[in-house]
């Protein structure tokens, strides 16, 4: 009989991060707060080697460390040689958004992503690091410019096969099929609608960029200017956007256990960041984004005028989907049947910056 994994929830605020751990995802221990009073941008387990976690801390006033846990959480160690902006003449590293570790074929291998437009790699779990110069040096940046939070690299996914993708704010998402070695702009048919070209090479602002845990090949992005699907192959993205409240939004989840379904959470305008009417609904799409459903069962509906960061929402690989999103109010719901209903993880926490799920045996 196979052995009941846990499941965790690493939830990363702007004042620590906390561990929620269960066995059945109805009843949760909670740890925590792990680097207390730093920021935690993100949290990343390595599926390969289940016990190694990333976290990325620090604060405006000290800078931000990339700490690694080779025990599951319970130490950590800065973990960050060779994490340097050299290679970029007056540039330095202002802070560190996500942590992917490599497909299962780049046994070893970390990526990070940081701001100002920048991604490394690590050949050795994390214990150095170089520039990618094929994406951090690209012939665009000069086009590239800094979203609301900054210039940064915060979607990576290593697909297999040395193919990647990531999405940048505000210079739109890039593609390898060499391991990282040469990019180019991946944009197609992305809308741009603050600027005055409309759909140019780069420029557009990607909020969340995943692909699908199992079909790889398969990508989905939360987009400043709406929601698109598309092939890693493919020229163009496909709009999908037809069926939401607003374009606008910045938190995606993609299920392992589904094959085409996709969570959002739209929010009302780039001036208005906050849930449309002030009532918490959950976006989910069970046909790769045709149609449209909106999931409210559980969350507030009167004067919950919530916004979601882009990292701040998660999927687990469970068959009766787990989704778990937090707030900048500090609190976290989460859903253990795909979305048809919803339930309080945690409350009063310090405003939530990310959400990342583990499992351990």
């Amino acid at each position: 009989m196979a052995r009941t994994r846990t499941q965790q929830v690493w939830i990363g605020t702007r004042k620590g991060a906390f561990l929620f751990s269960s066995r059945d995802r109805k009843t949760w221990e909670a740890e925590g707060p792990f680097f207390g009073g730093q920021e935690v941008h993100h949290v990343a387990q390595d599926p390969r080697d289940p016990s190694r976690l990333y976290a990325a801390v620090g604060n405006a006033w000290f800078g931000y460390h990339l700490n690694a846990s080779t025990d599951g959480g319970k130490t950590w160690k800065v973990s960050e040689n060779g994490l340097t902006m050299e290679g970029l003449p007056k540039s330095s590293l202002t802070r560190i958004w996500h942590i992917e570790p490599g497909a299962a074929d780049e046994p070893g291998v970390v990526y990070l992503g940081a701001d100002p437009g920048a991604l490394f790699r690590s050949p050795d779990n994390g214990e150095n690091w170089e520039m990618v110069e094929g994406l951090t040096k690209h012939p665009t940046r000069d086009k590239w410019s800094a979203g609301a939070g900054g210039m940064m690299v915060h979607s990576i996914q290593a697909l297999g096969k040395g193919r990647l993708i990531v999405g940048i704010s505000a210079a739109g998402a890039f593609r390898s099929s060499d391991a990282g070695k040469t990019w180019e702009p991946f944009n197609g048919k992305v809308l741009c609608d603050f600027r005055p070209d409309k759909f140019p090479e780069v420029g557009q602002c990607v909020h969340k960029l995943l692909a699908h845990p199992k079909h790889k090949s398969d990508l989905y992005q939360q987009n400043h200017c709406g929601v698109y699907r598309a092939k890693f192959t493919a020229d163009n993205w496909q709009d999908i956007s037809k069926g939401l409240p607003t374009r606008f939004g910045f938190a995606l989840a993609v299920p392992a256990a589904e094959e085409k379904t996709l969570f959002t959470i739209p929010i009302t305008s780039p001036a208005e960041r906050f849930v449309p009417g002030g009532q918490l609904k959950v976006a989910r799409s069970r046909d790769a984004g045709k149609t449209w459903e909106f999931m409210s069962k559980g969350l507030p509906q009167e004067n919950a005028f919530a916004l979601v960061h882009r990292g701040a929402m998660a999927s687990d690989d469970k068959a009766d989907a787990g989704v778990y999103f937090g707030t900048t109010g500090g609190s976290v719901f989460y859903t253990r049947n795909a979305g048809n209903s919803w339930q309080a993880l945690a409350e009063h926490l310090p405003p939530v910056y990310s959400v990342s799920t583990a499992v351990q045996a």
